[in-house]
């Protein structure tokens, strides 16, 4: 194989094609349906819609065209107290926060488990992280003393605390815990 060429199924069509690797402009197209090969297919975790999205557009937040759930949340997301409260009235699915503190031995060992973790659950669980440093409102307002605290979201509401450093297993499970919640309750 020549490489200075990828090669590119399409996801309409599922004809391979041949890309120059140096191809720095514009956007590669399918030689037999014409349809474009940068665009992912992704379903909502919600509806189950199918939503055709360009890949430089996946962490511009996108959302589902037939609810508007999220459709990828692949990265965890900062909140603060003035983005805090619609954050959490917008997404429809239980939210993971994590409440930590730049000064916090713990929260740098837990905060890079919610990177590698959040791709797993994106749009199915908003993971989320809160600075109380910078954010006190939010923080007095959930009674946040101790870093790290993760306070669990279900249905736009409070639904569990959970204070210390937990392992990656520990949030893996948690987590497994509120999507079979999800999956099991009622639409």
């Amino acid at each position: 194989m020549n490489p200075k060429y990828f090669i590119i199924r399409c996801l309409r069509c599922n004809q391979k094609n041949r890309v120059k690797r140096d191809q720095q402009t514009g956007r590669p197209m399918c030689g037999r349906c014409g349809a474009y090969l940068d665009e992912l297919i992704l379903s909502c975790l919600i509806c189950h819609k199918k939503n055709r999205i360009r890949e430089d557009k996946l962490h511009d937040c996108p959302v589902c065209g037939h609810c508007g759930a999220p459709l990828y949340q692949g990265y965890v997301q900062s909140l603060s107290d003035k983005t805090f409260d619609n954050e959490i009235d917008s997404f429809p699915a239980p939210v993971f926060l994590c409440c930590w503190a730049p000064w916090c031995v713990s929260c740098r060992i837990v905060l890079p488990f919610l990177e590698q973790i959040a791709p797993r659950y994106d749009g199915g669980i908003k993971i989320a992280k809160l600075n109380i440093d910078e954010n006190p409102l939010i923080a007095s307002r959930y009674s946040v003393s101790k870093t790290p605290t993760f306070l669990i979201f279900r249905n736009r509401k409070l639904h569990k605390t959970l204070t210390g450093i937990l392992t990656k297993e520990e949030i893996e499970a948690h987590l497994k815990s509120l999507v079979k919640k999800q999956d099991s309750s009622p639409m």
